[in-house]
């Protein structure tokens, strides 16, 4: 199959045009509202795309977290779930499935990835630890934060500038990681988090060079690697497709050799393995591995469930031999990339390269008039729903929360609108509606006001604060 490219780039360069290669089989009806509709619903919502009801939304790009398409395989597997409390086959499978792509010696299951982070934050860290990662995720860094660390930010600083070209702006800064070792003591270090690809930083992918560069950096001092392997498949395309030496090798390939760097990994299926829910900590360190199994009966459910039915691990056991399959993850990425062929040609700004599960739009470039505090990428989340009942997320100041000794917002350099795209779910053109849409924004972003908060929760309130528009 040839590499996917959009429609108009194979018009521009007399290149073949490439379809999504599944069909449909099913279809679900979506709802078209009208502007005092989703006028309506977003002050109900308080402007707080996560608060809208789902029926009042047109294409959803939230997340890609447990809103793939499953494929007819994975549907007949689900008719195969043994519901047994203890022992179920189908987790055997899942272990199976697990061990042979990703390498790891030992598995537990777990309802969804922050039940891993969970398992993997009270295993390993103790108070006044120290985690290092390439940039934070959001319940990631919570779990670390409640377990007693501090997490720190290690990532390249490429990773910061949304107009950077550089290939893997995922990638570890060994200067940094090596200050920090330095600073604190490798003993205060109990893992460094690598996060394949970086949804912080625009989907961003991590090189095999600067992997095995990072353990062989920790293998001096002792510190253990732990992945967060959630969209490590599509990291093994960029891979596959931008360092020397790997252009002739299987996703399946490039994966194992990857993990092969780490001690371990923490996974949400709901993303790469094409599921709607589950998920899995996975290490090849048995004294942890046994720590986790003993805390996964507290938190999730007996360690051959771990909080997922018979009938969702056979699932996901499917779906991760259907994540490499090369002309599906070059489809899901070109799906990806089209939409930002799209907002290139009409100069709206995002974060570039493409990464390979979302368009990140850039908000401080689409409203300079706004200051930081008026929440621009909360306001063009907003302002995307408001014009097509299209909605999207916000990946900036509401989400970065608060310093827990200061309780000062965090300020990251980086204020995203995140576009996500679900597998196998919508066609090119639900992309060009997008990309439309955002014209529309676009156009109209002079005038745009700001939000201000009037409600704050006390942990991860991007899912649940309220907004207002501010005053004209």
């Amino acid at each position: 199959m040839n590499q996917p490219v959009s429609r108009t780039m194979g018009q521009q360069f007399g290149r073949r045009s490439w379809a999504e290669p599944w069909k449909i089989k099913m279809v679900e009806p979506l709802t078209v509202t009208t502007r005092e509709e989703r006028q309506k619903a977003l002050e109900e919502a308080g402007y707080n795309t996560f608060l809208l009801r789902s029926e009042d939304v047109y294409i959803d790009l939230l997340t890609d977290s447990g809103t793939s398409a499953m494929s007819d395989r994975q549907w007949a597997g689900m008719m195969l779930g043994d519901e047994a409390y203890a022992g179920s086959r189908n987790f055997y499978h899942l272990e199976t499935a697990i061990q042979t792509y990703y390498g790891y010696k030992y598995v537990v299951p777990t309802h969804q990835g922050r039940g891993a982070e969970n398992l993997l934050s009270q295993a390993a860290i103790r108070l006044g630890d120290h985690v290092p990662g390439n940039m934070y995720f959001t319940t990631t860094r919570f779990h670390q934060e409640h377990a007693g660390a501090t997490f720190h930010d290690v990532i390249i600083d490429e990773a910061h500038d949304t107009a950077s070209l550089h290939p893997f702006k995922g990638n570890i800064d060994l200067d940094k990681l090596q200050r920090l070792i330095d600073q604190v003591g490798a003993d205060k270090i109990p893992y460094v988090c690598l996060a394949v690809t970086v949804n912080m930083a625009g989907g961003q992918p991590v090189s095999m060079a600067n992997a095995r560069a990072v353990r062989e950096l920790t293998a001096r001092y002792g510190i253990k690697i732990y992945l967060d392997a959630t969209r490590a498949v599509e990291n093994a395309l960029f891979i596959q497709e931008r360092e020397e030496g790997y252009s002739d090798k299987s996703l399946a390939e490039i994966l194992r050799e990857f993990c092969s760097y780490s001690d371990g990994a923490t996974m949400s299926g709901k993303k790469d393995h094409l599921v709607n829910i589950g998920g899995w900590l996975a290490t090849n360190d048995r004294e942890l591995f046994e720590e986790a199994r003993n805390l996964v009966v507290v938190y999730e459910g007996l360690h051959t469930y771990g909080g997922m039915a018979g009938r969702d691990m056979e699932a996901m056991a499917i779906g991760i031999e259907e994540s490499v399959n090369v002309d599906y993850m070059r489809s899901r990425i070109g799906q990806v990339r089209y939409l930002g062929d799209l907002l290139d040609q009409w100069g709206i700004p995002f974060m570039k390269p493409v990464g390979g599960h979302a368009i990140f739009l850039d908000a401080r470039a689409f409203y300079p008039q706004l200051e930081q505090d008026q929440f621009p990428a909360q306001t063009l989340a907003a302002e995307l729903y408001l014009d097509s009942g299209i909605r999207a997320m916000e990946r900036g100041i509401v989400s970065a929360g608060r310093d827990q000794v200061t309780g000062d917002h965090h300020r990251p350099k980086l204020e995203l609108t995140r576009l996500t795209i679900p597998r196998r779910v919508y066609t090119q053109a639900h992309m060009d509606v997008v990309a439309e849409s955002l014209k529309a924004v676009y156009e109209a972003r002079e005038s745009t006001r700001g939000l201000r908060m009037v409600y704050e929760p006390k942990y991860l309130r991007f899912f649940q604060a309220r907004f207002e528009r501010l005053p004209g």
